[in-house]
């Protein structure tokens, strides 16, 4: 059997992204075979196609960090033949072909059944991003950040992580301060439930002082770099920042001031290999108390396999807002 998917192959220094006509038998092992529905555009994504790759080491690949879908095919006695499920992280879309594909073959233990609560499309409006963006807030909630707190701040608001952040927790009640160099987009924000928004430029260091007022409970920081160094000495006592994304840079310099005088925690989000007991437990929450009725009349757009090229182009240069969903059949 054929079908029709989105592959990246390297020649000489130039990444090509073409659709391809492949069979069931060029796809890579695992103990579960999907008809993939939906897939879904991430900044990992946009990365994986450009020229100089930082993720991605072995061609042809089939691009696509999530996707849910139906399962085709078993041996795992964990699924059966009909059941709805989704994957996000592991290696898929990086070193495992992914989600920008008609069919897709995992391993078992990447696959989570989909919540009753959600269908494919809401699955994927979420994905990768929601994902993250819950975890993000779940771990905030374990270190004792509750509305009552005090405000928390989401950087990179406008983008699929700070989005679906900023929706989230506006839903839970906190009230939310979202940073965007994006002033055209402040009325989306509001709509998401942002209550105060700032321009990205005010959450960058910009000087060697290792402590400034404290203005928020915790933050949710897709962005890294120098915002991540403002905003670890800008946090109330014993409030939290939750990272997850390195647009703004790795780098970070800091000092021990903000961790030994005022007790914050700085909480790495690993949205990747994070475990299967916990990924679980976050999609339950996406599709209950998480689930926000923003995902998809706000922040959707839906797309096509033959709309992808320039897509992920455009994502690594920050043009996108929200969520982008790949329907792929």
């Amino acid at each position: 059997m054929s079908f029709q998917a989105i592959v990246l192959e390297k020649n000489n220094d130039e990444v090509e992204i073409t659709k391809k006509e492949l069979s069931l038998g060029d796809l890579p092992e695992g103990e579960v075979t999907i008809r993939v529905a939906y897939s879904s555009v991430n900044y990992k994504d946009g990365l994986a196609a450009q020229n100089q790759s930082s993720i991605v080491t072995n061609y042809p690949l089939i691009p696509g960090i999530d996707l849910s879908g139906t399962v085709t095919h078993s041996s795992s006695p964990d699924f059966q033949e009909g059941d709805e499920v989704l994957v996000t992280g592991y290696k898929l879309g990086v070193s495992h072909f992914g989600g920008y594909s008609e069919y897709a073959r995992v391993p078992a233990e990447w696959v989570v059944l989909l919540p009753k609560e959600l269908s494919l499309k809401d699955a994927m409006l979420y994905g990768t991003a929601g994902f993250t963006a819950a975890l993000s807030v779940h771990r905030l909630q374990e270190h004792g950040i509750t509305p009552e707190s005090g405000p928390v701040i989401v950087t990179g608001a406008t983008g699929g992580v700070g989005s679906q952040a900023v929706a989230m927790l506006s839903n839970l009640g906190y009230r939310v301060t979202a940073s965007t160099g994006k002033e055209p987009e402040h009325s989306y924000l509001k709509e998401l439930g942002a209550a105060e928004i700032i321009d990205r430029e005010e959450v960058v260091k910009k000087d060697d002082r290792p402590l400034y007022s404290q203005r928020w409970a915790a933050a949710v920081d897709p962005v890294g770099g120098k915002t991540l160094e403002f905003l670890l000495s800008s946090i109330q006592y014993g409030g939290s920042v939750a990272v997850s994304g390195l647009t703004g840079g790795t780098d970070i310099h800091t000092t021990v001031h903000p961790f030994i005088l005022r007790g914050i925690n700085l909480l790495g989000i690993d949205s990747v290999f994070c475990p299967a007991f916990l990924r679980n437990t976050i999609w339950e929450r996406i599709a209950s108390d998480l689930k926000t009725k923003h995902v998809g009349d706000k922040m959707g757009k839906e797309v096509t396999l033959d709309e992808l090229p320039d897509i992920l182009r455009a994502t690594v240069e920050g043009n996108n807002k929200g969520r982008v969903i790949v329907k792929v059949q």
